[in-house]
């Protein structure tokens, strides 16, 4: 584990808010036991361990029924970790993977039976190097054939270059935290309604309206000034929006957030039981296990 590496929080509160039946956390990894599936040489971090026991645990305490597990940067393009904890989950996990241009269809078709419904595209260049664009549209061509989608990751300064290829995948594609707003600018400002305006017209992009407390300038408890951007995306997009705890909160550096307090914030972003159900049920339930 990295010096400065930030592990998970040992004891999370439970939650005031109980998520409604069939509840799905759309956003968490497992990272390693190192000792069986060790991390990517070409990683950009090192973190704890975070094992499959441990967030099914959480998800247990937290009042959740399933999950939805993305493949960390820190296993690199080994997804072995990931389809474990799939098969290890009785039914109740679906994975989201990371793959090269070299990936097979037979290989991805073992991927499917696993669990796995989705491919994650990272472009937040601190976390990856870059790759060619074109690389990553030969791979989204692959995975449309199992009709899976595409995740993708990346900052709101970097949206705008990339709306024609966004615009290009022939998949639906799930959009990770909001594209990361600078909540410090306000709901109305142009880098957010851009993200606002192109889900409005292309009708297969979702969001996920997770990770408060990587985007808020305020923090926790509450992390309020994050709020409005989420409400914003669920009102205006109920039957495309996700929630995730992003648990174990890879490289949070200001401070590691407690899951059950992330929980809560839940019915200040989806304000009825509809938009809760939408959100947390409904939503992921037609996405990944549909």
């Amino acid at each position: 584990m990295d010096l400065d590496y930030l592990p998970f929080h040992p004891g999370p509160s439970k939650p005031s808010f109980t998520p409604p039946p069939g509840a799905v956390d759309a956003h968490c990894h497992v990272f390693g036991p190192a000792a069986e599936f060790p991390y990517a040489p070409e990683r950009k971090y090192t973190p704890c361990d975070a094992s499959k026991a441990q967030l099914f645990a959480l998800r247990d305490y937290l009042g959740f029924e399933r999950n939805v597990i993305v493949q960390a940067t820190c296993h690199g393009k080994d997804n072995r970790a990931l389809v474990d904890a799939l098969k290890a989950s009785d039914g109740k996990a679906r994975g989201v993977a990371s793959v090269g241009p070299d990936i097979t269809m037979d290989d991805l078709k073992e991927m499917h039976e696993a669990g796995v419904r989705g491919v994650r595209f990272n472009f937040v260049k601190r976390l990856v190097d870059a790759t060619p664009k074109e690389v990553f549209l030969g791979i989204a061509e692959k995975v449309a054939k199992l009709d899976w989608h595409v995740v993708v990751y990346f900052e709101a300064p970097d949206l705008e270059g990339l709306i024609p290829f966004l615009k290009s995948m022939p998949t639906p594609l799930v959009v990770d935290h909001m594209g990361r707003p600078d909540v410090t600018k306000g709901v109305d400002h142009p880098d957010f309604q851009r993200f606002v305006d192109l889900m409005a017209e292309v009708p297969t992009i979702w969001s996920k309206v997770s990770c408060p407390e990587r985007l808020s300038a305020e923090g926790p408890p509450v992390y309020s000034d994050v709020a409005p951007f989420a409400k914003k995306l669920v009102d205006s997009f109920t039957d495309r929006v996700l929630w995730g705890t992003d648990w174990p909160h890879p490289n949070m550096k200001s401070h590691m957030p407690d899951d059950g307090l992330l929980v809560n914030v839940i019915p200040r972003i989806a304000d009825t039981p509809e938009k809760q159900q939408a959100l947390l049920v409904d939503n992921p339930m037609r996405l990944y296990w549909g």
